[in-house]
């Protein structure tokens, strides 16, 4: 049963700060659907503090200098903090790790407090057991948020190791971008949507395509994103002599649904994760997933139910298993079935559910 709406000036105002899509990544894209998914909601009225707010027209020679960009934006997001937390409910905190949690989080958590409002932490990076055993301001901030919401259960044990609490709300996926089709036959047609960065090691990815070339020749690999370590994959590909790889750079949100649709199995290899939600995309699209397995993955895949697990850095053990797929198009359509309906738990109808719970929980009469 859904819960009843509260009258619209009883809407309760929230507050998200996070990265906006002028630099694409993982939170920008999660905030902004979030945001997207609020507007007209009958409970919220959500709106949005960018914590990278575009710098005057004076200094905007400097927007591609990182360090004197971050330096000169401060004020500017501190300023915008100030303004934008006057006459909200709740302040949604968008966070990663490291330096980047005490550039944004931790002054939006304290701009918070001096405003006298409630502060929900919801902490995103797979780096969180080295951040906060290593930085003391991390346990210091989280432990004097309102909440921590985090979206795995993974995060939940990494800081349950440290003794702070946090609660599960999973990532969201639009499936209404995704169509779901079922692969028969299923070709060698591989798709990659991860960024180009050392943490996804795209390099391990080309080298099990490489394998996976011997046994099938006509198979296809398409590199959806773009990143610091591109040029090397791509003179990676060119000393293995492998053709049928296409680097497609950057897709927009609204066009992504089309590169799974046209492959027949999803590949990762990333070393280090937490919620990827191009992992969860491809549950949506019926495309079946084989991805190496760090600390975090089994939390979202399950070995033969969902999806193939293997080590990481071991792309003789990925190529393996997208073989065993191609070789066992059963396995690859029960795969694919019982990962559409986890898809299932990541949608609005669900997740929406779950925000509004803890953004009342914060309140005296939520």
């Amino acid at each position: 049963m859904s819960a009843p709406e509260i009258p619209p000036d009883k809407r309760l105002k929230v507050a998200i700060v996070a990265p906006s899509l002028r630099y694409v990544g993982g939170q920008a894209v999660q905030a902004d659907l979030l945001l997207r998914l609020w507007r007209n909601d009958p409970d919220i009225d959500a709106t949005l503090i960018a914590v990278d707010p575009p710098l005057p027209k004076f200094l905007s020679w400097a927007e591609n200098i990182r360090g004197l960009r971050t330096i000169l934006r401060e004020p500017i997001y501190f300023w915008h903090l100030w303004r934008g937390l006057k006459n909200v409910d709740v302040v949604h905190i968008f966070s990663a790790s490291y330096w980047s949690f005490l550039l944004a989080p931790a002054p939006a958590w304290l701009f918070a407090k001096l405003r006298g409002k409630k502060s929900i932490v919801n902490y995103r990076s797979g780096e969180a057991r080295d951040h906060l055993r290593r930085f003391r301001s991390g346990r210091f901030v989280l432990s004097r948020a309102d909440s921590t919401v985090v979206p795995s259960g993974y995060l939940v044990d990494v800081f349950r190791e440290v003794g702070l609490p946090a609660v599960v709300i999973p990532n969201l996926v639009d499936l209404s971008q995704f169509h779901y089709r079922k692969r028969n036959p299923l070709r060698a047609h591989l798709v990659c949507t991860r960024g180009f960065s050392a943490y996804y090691s795209i390099d391990v990815v080309v080298k099990a395509f490489a394998a996976i070339k011997k046994e099938f020749p006509e198979a296809q690999l398409d590199l959806v994103g773009s990143g610091p370590l591109e040029a090397e994959v791509r003179q990676l590909v060119k000393d293995l002599k492998i053709d049928g790889v296409t680097f497609t750079g950057v897709v927009s949100r609204s066009e992504i649904g089309k590169y799974y649709d046209n492959a027949d199995i999803f590949i990762n290899a990333s070393w280090l994760d937490n919620m990827p939600v191009s992992v969860i995309e491809a549950f949506g699209a019926g495309t079946p997933v084989v991805t190496t397995s760090p600390e975090s993955m089994p939390y979202l895949v399950t070995h033969e139910h969902t999806g193939l697990l293997s080590a990481v850095g071991d792309a003789n053990a990925l190529a393996r298993n997208a073989v065993r797929l191609l070789r066992d198009p059963e396995l690859a359509a029960a795969l694919a079935t019982n990962a559409h309906e986890e898809s299932r738990k990541y949608t609005w109808g669900v997740v929406r559910a779950q925000w509004v719970k803890v953004y009342r929980d914060l309140l005296p009469n939520g």
